[in-house]
């Protein structure tokens, strides 16, 4: 008779059935550690159409419920600037937390998701994709081969036009309001940028200094008598001071004349002895002896069908980055078997994105974003903003460390 010890799978809770959850709904119940997917979101009828769409047989008639199930970890997949609070009430409740970007739209939120984590043991990961772009992995080999020499100086650029499904996606989460919700704060949505940089780096910046430029559309969205957050900004440019003493400098764009669909993501990170340079189409690695296009390596080939039933809700705009595979920089072989012809997305990221949170949960483990580096990805962005509300003033960025051995 076998003693050895059954491996129990995790149970976990999606809140919010809107664009992101078809592709982590599927993912995770076919995780070979996850024994079963619930789901949520304040539209019932929501709930019950993607539910019977994604086969998920319990779903919770709110969030409040679910979190008073026995539901292990709970994945927050609702409006950006309700993540800090709900992650907050997942963590007192006892649930492990997966939650999409941002980690939350205010320090004081941040602080308390750490010290929440501190005291219960509980998993936090933030789900920021650029973690595992093609090109913060191959930047990261490059970095760990020496090529780079001393990293200097990088940039990161979240270049997403309103027009390119913006308008559509705030549409179908906000409602008859979505004006309101469209003005978001360019730099409260920071890690797309911030994170692609950092995860290369491994640095966390100190200092900011921002400007922000104000809308002249005039079409509602991003006009301060409308908008929930007070804000006119619609474009934004970030320049930090890292611990290393070293430079980044980051920009969030939403009226940009720019094929966001192509790459919505740009990296380029420039060291004393190499540099790495990504356009809309074209990426190059260089050093003191030449320029090689390595643009194949950074390419990811669709994962299925713009047409597919699992996408109908997102802007034809928008269904490039849902689709995108692996690429070649990929390390294939980590990923479950089961996961093998499922949709992937955001060049790459979302089968990793899923697999690392379960293996955080199922191995009492820290994730790679866990909470100490989703805040280093998170912070920057928030004081920028308030640099940014105050012409470019430099300002300190509060710290909580690096994550526990």
């Amino acid at each position: 008779m076998c003693d050895c010890l059954v491996r129990m799978g995790i149970s976990i809770g999606v809140v919010g059935a809107g664009q992101f959850a078809p592709s982590f709904l599927r993912l995770w119940s076919a995780h070979p550690d996850v024994s079963e997917v619930r789901l949520t979101d304040v539209i019932p009828e929501r709930t019950a159409e993607m539910a019977a769409k994604q086969g998920i047989t319990v779903t919770h008639a709110s969030f409040e419920e679910m979190l008073e199930s026995d539901v292990d970890a709970v994945a927050i997949f609702t409006q950006r600037w309700l993540h800090g609070e709900m992650a907050i009430k997942a963590l007192e409740a006892g649930k492990h937390v997966y939650s999409t970007v941002p980690m939350a739209i205010e320090a004081d939120q941040i602080a308390r998701i750490i010290e929440l984590v501190k005291e219960t043991g509980l998993t936090y990961m933030m789900g920021e994709t650029s973690f595992y772009y093609p090109s913060s992995v191959y930047c990261r080999q490059k970095l760990a081969e020496g090529a780079f020499g001393r990293v200097f100086y990088s940039e990161g650029d979240y270049v997403h036009d309103m027009d390119l499904g913006f308008y559509a996606a705030y549409q179908y989460s906000g409602g008859d309001d979505w004006k309101k919700t469209a003005s978001f704060p360019p730099l409260l949505y920071p890690t797309h940028a911030v994170g692609n940089v950092l995860s290369v780096t491994g640095q966390h910046a100190t200092h900011v200094s921002a400007i922000g430029v104000k809308d002249d559309r005039g079409d509602g969205v991003f006009d301060k008598d409308v908008s929930q957050f007070n804000n006119d900004f619609s474009n934004a440019t970030a320049l930090f001071k890292l611990a290393d003493g070293g430079i980044m400098r980051t920009n969030e764009m939403r009226r940009v004349g720019y094929p966001s669909h192509i790459r919505e993501s740009r990296l380029r990170v420039f060291g004393t002895e190499g540099s790495f340079e990504q356009l809309a189409t074209t990426t190059l690695w260089q050093n003191k002896q030449g320029v090689e296009d390595i643009s194949h390596l950074m390419e990811t080939k669709p994962s299925g069908s713009l047409e597919d039933d699992d996408l109908a809700n997102v802007d034809p705009a928008l269904r490039d980055a849902f689709l995108s595979g692996l690429s070649p920089v990929h390390d294939r072989s980590r990923l479950p078997q089961e996961f093998a012809g499922l949709h992937n997305g955001h060049e790459g990221s979302h089968h990793f994105l899923a697999d690392d949170f379960v293996r955080a949960v199922a191995d009492k483990t820290l994730p790679p974003i866990n909470a100490w580096v989703s805040a280093r990805y998170t912070l920057p962005g928030i004081i920028a903003h308030q640099s940014a509300l105050q012409g470019g003033v430099q300002l300190e960025i509060p710290d909580h460390g690096d994550a526990p051995e």
